[in-house]
């Protein structure tokens, strides 16, 4: 028997409205997990699970912690990475960045008291303009992806 569960949409399928989904295929290919990129790979998923974490996405959720095994991300990592910050398991640049995707993602929740501008400035500590372009994409399609999918109401079935 396998451990795997099936997806099953319960509200909609995006592939009924061909510019949603093909922005948000748009955004897989240029951005998701087999995409081709400047940062680290184990980095790029790191971000791509924490949106998914942050967004309660059951699909995003599924995909992304096998996908995080798949490519050899120490399980540790894996397992903490809803509260990353009590760990001593990532450098200074993968905080930079999961405290950049974190502020990224819950933009709403920012005030004068948590600019926005911190997360920037801290990013560009440790990564090229180049390479923040690209983090600041990959969590950006993490967060349309995760819509996506909390619209499809996609979760195990």
């Amino acid at each position: 028997m396998s451990n795997e569960a099936g997806i099953v949409n319960r509200r909609l399928d995006a592939r009924e409205n061909e510019a949603l989904f093909d922005m948000a295929r748009m955004g897989a290919n240029a951005f998701g997990y087999t995409a081709d990129l400047l940062i680290d790979r184990h980095l790029a998923q790191l971000l791509r699970l924490r949106v998914s974490q942050i967004n309660n996405c059951t699909y995003c959720l599924s995909l992304h912690y096998r996908v995080a095994r798949e490519i050899g991300i120490p399980q540790a990592k894996i397992d903490t990475l809803t509260a990353w910050w009590e760990t001593d398991l990532h450098s200074a640049a993968e905080q930079a960045a999961l405290r950049y995707a974190e502020g990224l993602t819950r933009a709403a929740d920012t005030d004068q008291a948590v600019r926005f501008q911190r997360f920037h400035d801290a990013l560009a500590g440790h990564f090229t303009s180049e390479e923040m372009l690209e983090i600041a994409a990959i969590v950006i399609n993490m967060n349309v992806w995760t819509r996506v999918k909390l619209a499809e109401g996609a979760m195990p079935g």
